[in-house]
């Protein structure tokens, strides 16, 4: 038990489950946080080789069973997760992209020869992938999408435009969106495909220790077989979104606990005007809410990540801890700035990182507002999304 560990949550734990958060805690405590300072100042990351050592571990498409996955429960996943953004948002971002997008895709919509071809290269870390909803002009909208699937023959071309893309730049699969006569279809497209180009965006201010990309598909030509045969409609990517957003409620907690126990070391032994920080009634105040906060946000995740392992969890309860815990998250994230003072904007701490970060973790995978909507829409029966 942890000094943050107010309501001995860690006793909830399975022995299996505390030995993979483990693991996964020394992974990033020896591969990630000695560098992340570095990687995000540089806007670069070894992304590939980073893979591989979470392949060789068993945390790609960890939650997926067969093809050389692990076949690990929800709650395993999620404290994977947790652990990884405590090392750096981007960082869990390439797992959950890989996994929780990419792979579930094939895993769940895709024939038995895509599942056989990419699954088991891409639990190893040998192939990457990336999953292709949102673009230019469509985001929270993916039912307007522009890209477009056409029949030529047994072919498929596809052309459009897909953006925001996390490890596009060096993807060997993306799993594409598309509209066609009979709507929206998915593709399993190699990047290596003739008209197929990935433009790695840069310039970012947050997730900078993660690759971002555009990804332009003009008169792509896939052959009949490239189709996600079992994804038909919007409902297919959307439930991919909600794998995704199930470890990203796991994830925020990992950057928010971060943020708390650098704050705490922080505050016991700087000193000002005779005492420690910590030894002011603000300063304990803000550091018991923000406690409290993080506890009900895992106490949050654990009871869905057990509906998850159950089979019943919903889209909408996945929205509530989407929307609750990257929220308080971020908030932590800037309290526990002020709390550092000058010191919280520097990059020998992590603080302002996790809180950059945290604000594009804030609108990914769903705004807060279209997670608000979700909800909404639960309780009172009413959509509000048009």
């Amino acid at each position: 038990m942890t000094a943050l560990d107010l309501l001995d949550i860690d006793a909830s734990l399975g022995e299996e489950e505390r030995e993979i958060r483990s693991v996964v805690r020394r992974l990033v405590d020896d591969r990630v946080r000695p560098h992340v300072a570095g990687w995000y100042e540089d806007g670069q990351v070894p992304a590939r080789e980073l893979a591989r050592e979470f392949g060789k571990l068993g945390l790609l498409g960890m939650h997926l069973t067969g093809y050389g996955c692990a076949g690990s429960s929800a709650v395993a996943y999620g404290l994977a997760c947790l652990e990884l953004e405590a090392g750096d948002s981007g960082v869990r971002s390439l797992v959950s992209v890989q996994g929780s997008l990419a792979m579930y895709a094939i895993w769940r919509f895709g024939s038995e020869e895509q599942k056989q071809r990419w699954l088991p290269a891409m639990a190893a870390g040998e192939a990457i992938g990336c999953f292709g909803l949102t673009e230019p002009d469509h985001g929270s909208d993916p039912a307007s999408m522009a890209t477009r699937a056409r029949r030529d023959g047994d072919d498929w071309i596809l052309d459009g435009a897909k953006m925001w893309i996390t490890n596009a730049p060096i993807a060997d699969v993306a799993v594409i969106w598309a509209r066609t006569d009979e709507g929206v279809r998915g593709f399993v497209v190699p990047m290596d495909t003739p008209g197929v180009t990935a433009r790695e965006i840069r310039r970012k201010m947050s997730l900078r220790a993660s690759l971002t990309g555009e990804v332009v598909l003009d008169g792509v030509r896939l052959p009949a077989d490239a189709r996600l045969p079992e994804a038909v409609g919007l409902k297919a990517p959307l439930s991919c979104l909600t794998e995704a957003r199930h470890g990203i409620v796991w994830g925020a907690l990992g950057a928010a606990r971060d943020c708390l126990e650098t704050t705490l070391e922080y505050a016991t032994t700087r000193t000002q005007f005779g005492r420690p920080l910590a030894g002011f009634q603000l300063t304990q105040a803000k550091l018991a809410d923000m406690a409290v906060e993080w506890n009900k946000g895992l106490l949050l995740a654990l009871h869905l990540g057990r509906l998850a392992d159950a089979g019943k969890l919903r889209p909408a309860q996945v929205s509530v801890g989407k929307l609750n815990n990257v929220r308080e998250a971020l908030a932590i994230a800037r309290q526990c700035r002020t709390i550092l003072g000058a010191n919280g904007v520097s990059g020998e701490y992590p603080i302002m990182r996790h809180a950059n970060n945290l604000e594009s973790v804030l609108t990914y995978e769903g705004t807060s507002e279209i997670h608000q909507l979700v909800i909404g829409q639960t309780l009172t029966g009413v959509s509000a999304f048009a």
